[in-house]
C-alpha cells in the first residue's frame, strides 16, 4: 500500500528518492544504505539507522520499483576500548580490526564483530527487515576498494584542503589511508613515505615493526572514516542514507563527505535525513553484562515485532521518542490496540493507517500476529498472579475471552510473561493471600461488611465486563443508586475506599492489578473465602 499524506514521512522520502534516482541513474535499482559498527551491543538507538532506510526501501518496493537496502558492517574498524565487564586483558587487542579481536569470554562466535552482529541479524529477521549485508573486512581485504584507495591517496591534497576548512590547527603530511601493522595487527602505524609513481608506501608501528609495501597490492588497511564513507556512497551509488545527530555537526563526516564524494570520487551525496535520539524508560533492571544499553533483541523479548516497527514508523526521523521497558508498555499496547480497532473500523487517519500498515506488513507480506490479542496489561496481570502457571492461565483466559488454547494468545502472552519476569519489580509483584485476613475482617464496620456481601452476591456474572460493572457498582448500590449511575465526587471517594479494602483482603496491599482482572484470576470461590462471605 502506497499511502501519501502530509504526515507520512516514509512516502515523502520515497517520492524524493525515486525522483532523485531517475536523475542520477535512470532504470538502475535504487540503493538505500545503513552502516553499523559491531564494536559492542547494537542498541535501540542504532536500530533507527536500520529502520529508517528499511521503511523507505520497503515503500519503494511496494510501488514495484527495484530497490536494495544495503547494510555495511563496519567490522574492519579498529577495536577502541575494552567495555565494562570484559576481561581487562582484551586491551592487548586495542587497535586491531574488530574481526581480528577474539569474541568475549564464553562466546561461540568466531570473533568480536560476529558476536555482536549475530543478535542484531536475528532481530532484523524477526522485524521483517531484508538487507544485502556487506562485511567491510571482506571488501577491504579482498581488494575490492583498491582503485578507490589509490584515487584517494592521489587526491590527498584535495581531501586535506576540504578537511582543513574545519580544523583548528593544520595537519602535517595528511594521509587518508591507515595500514594495519603486519606484525602486531594493530593500526598504531604512521606512514613515513609514499611514492605516487610506484605506490610504494613505508610505515612504522608503535610496536617497533616497519616495512615498505606497494599500495596497489596492499589489502591490510583502510581509508580513514571521513574518506571511507563518501567513497562508499560513490562506489555503491547510494541514493538514501540517514545518520545520527553526531554526524551533522560542522566538520563531521557527513558535512565534509558531501564535498569529498563529488570532488574526489565523482559521486553525489545521498539524501540523508538526520535522526534523533531514542530514549528508554524503566531500564533500572538491565544488567551490566548487556552493556546497560537495551538492544532490539531485548525489546523483542517483551513486545511483538509489529509494535516495535510501529514505534519507528510513526515518528519522523528528526523526532525523538522513548521505548518503554517499565509499566508504560501497558499504555503503549493500549494505544496500539486502539489503533488496530480504528483501522478495522475504517476510522484511522491516512498517516495513522500508513504507520500501522508498515508495522504489520512489508513488501514481502504480513508479519506474524497474535490471533486473539488480549490486552497486554491484562496478560501481564494474569501471568503475575498465576506465576506463569499454564493451567491457571488457560482457565482465566477461557473465562475472560473464551480462549481454549494458549497458542491463540501467543506470542503476546509470552512477551507479557517475559516482561513480568524481567522488568516487574519485586515490590510490585502480586501475591494473592492464601488465607483470609481475619484481623482485618473482624475490624470492619457494618457498611464495609455490606459492601463485601454485595460483591460476593454479584460474582455470578463471571466475565470481565460483569466484574467491572460489579466492583464499580457496589458503592452505588450501597447508597440506593443503580449500578450504571454516573459517579459523583462522593461516589468516587467511596469507590476508592472499597477498592483499597479489596486489595488489602486479596493481596495484602492498598493497590494491585486492575480489580476485575484480579478477581477473574483469583476465582469466585477463593474471592468469597478471602472477603469472608
Amino acid at each position: 500500500m502506497a499511502t501519501s499524506g502530509e504526515n507520512d514521512w516514509v512516502s515523502r522520502f520515497a517520492d524524493q528518492v525515486i525522483s532523485e534516482a531517475e536523475k542520477r541513474a535512470p532504470g538502475a535499482p535504487i540503493v538505500c544504505a545503513s552502516g553499523l559498527s559491531p564494536s559492542g551491543p547494537i542498541h535501540l538507538g542504532n536500530l533507527r539507522e536500520i529502520m529508517t532506510p528499511h521503511l523507505v526501501a520497503d515503500e519503494i518496493r511496494r510501488r514495484g520499483v527495484a530497490c536494495t537496502h544495503l547494510l555495511s558492517w563496519d567490522d574492519y574498524d579498529r577495536f577502541r576500548r575494552v567495555p565494562a565487564g570484559i576481561d581487562p586483558s582484551w586491551a592487548e587487542h586495542i587497535g586491531k580490526p574488530l574481526t581480528s579481536v577474539p569474541a568475549p569470554p564464553g562466546s561461540t562466535h568466531a570473533n568480536w564483530a560476529e558476536h555482536f552482529k549475530a543478535p542484531m541479524i536475528e532481530a532484523m529477521a524477526e522485524l521483517g527487515v531484508r538487507c544485502r549485508m556487506i562485511s567491510q573486512t571482506e571488501q577491504y581485504t579482498s581488494g575490492v576498494y583498491r582503485e578507490q584507495i589509490l584515487l584517494a591517496v592521489r587526491e590527498r591534497a584535495a581531501i586535506d584542503a576540504v578537511l582543513s576548512r574545519h580544523r583548528s590547527k593544520q595537519v602535517e603530511d595528511y594521509f587518508p589511508y591507515k595500514p594495519y601493522c603486519d606484525l602486531c595487527g594493530r593500526d598504531l602505524t604512521t606512514v613515513t613515505a609514499y611514492d605516487d609513481a610506484t605506490t610504494e608506501l613505508a610505515y612504522t608501528c608503535e610496536c617497533g615493526f616497519g616495512e615498505t609495501v606497494r599500495l596497489a597490492e596492499h589489502d591490510r588497511g583502510k581509508l580513514v572514516w571521513k574518506v571511507d564513507w563518501p567513497m562508499r556512497w560513490a562506489y555503491e551509488g547510494v541514493i538514501f542514507e540517514p545518520s545520527g545527530v553526531d554526524h551533522h555537526s560542522p566538520g563531521s563526516a557527513w558535512t565534509v563527505g558531501g564535498k569529498i564524494v563529488s570532488d574526489v570520487f565523482g559521486g553525489q551525496q545521498p539524501i540523508g535525513p538526520m535522526y534523533a535520539f531514542v530514549g528508554i524508560t524503566g531500564m533500572a533492571k538491565m544488567s551490566s553484562s548487556k552493556g546497560d544499553v537495551p538492544t532490539p533483541a531485548d525489546a523483542l523479548e517483551i513486545m511483538e515485532a509489529p509494535v516495535l516497527r510501529w514505534l519507528y514508523a510513526r515518528r519522523k526521523p528528526a523526532q525523538s521518542f522513548k521505548i518503554a521497558f517499565d509499566q508504560e508498555i501497558h499504555r503503549l499496547y493500549d494505544e496500539w490496540d486502539a489503533l488496530g480497532r480504528k483501522v478495522a473500523a475504517g476510522q484511522a487517519q491516512p498517516a495513522e493507517l500508513a504507520a500501522y500498515d508498515r508495522a504489520v506488513h512489508t513488501a514481502e507480506g504480513p508479519l506474524p500476529v497474535t490471533p486473539r490479542p488480549v490486552p497486554y496489561r491484562t496478560l501481564a496481570s494474569i501471568v503475575d498472579i498465576t506465576t506463569g502457571h499454564t493451567e491457571q492461565t488457560l482457565r482465566i483466559l477461557r473465562d475472560l475471552d473464551g480462549i481454549g488454547d494458549l497458542d491463540a494468545a501467543r506470542p503476546r502472552l509470552d512477551r507479557a510473561q517475559r516482561w513480568v519476569d524481567a522488568h516487574l519489580a519485586a515490590d510490585q509483584r502480586t501475591r494473592v493471600r492464601e488465607t483470609p485476613d481475619e484481623e482485618l475482617l473482624d475490624s470492619l464496620g457494618a457498611s464495609e461488611r455490606e459492601s463485601l456481601r454485595l460483591l460476593a452476591d454479584g460474582l455470578d456474572d463471571w466475565s470481565l465486563d460483569g466484574l467491572t460493572t460489579l466492583v464499580y457498582g457496589v458503592p452505588k448500590l450501597q447508597v440506593g443508586l443503580p449500578a450504571d449511575a454516573e459517579p459523583t465526587p462522593e461516589l468516587k471517594t467511596a469507590q476508592r475506599a472499597f477498592f483499597a479494602l479489596l486489595y488489602r483482603l486479596l493481596v495484602g496491599r492498598d493497590t494491585g492489578p486492575r480489580l476485575p482482572t484480579l478477581l477473574l484470576a483469583v476465582g469466585a470461590d477463593r474471592v468469597r473465602k478471602l472477603v469472608g462471605a
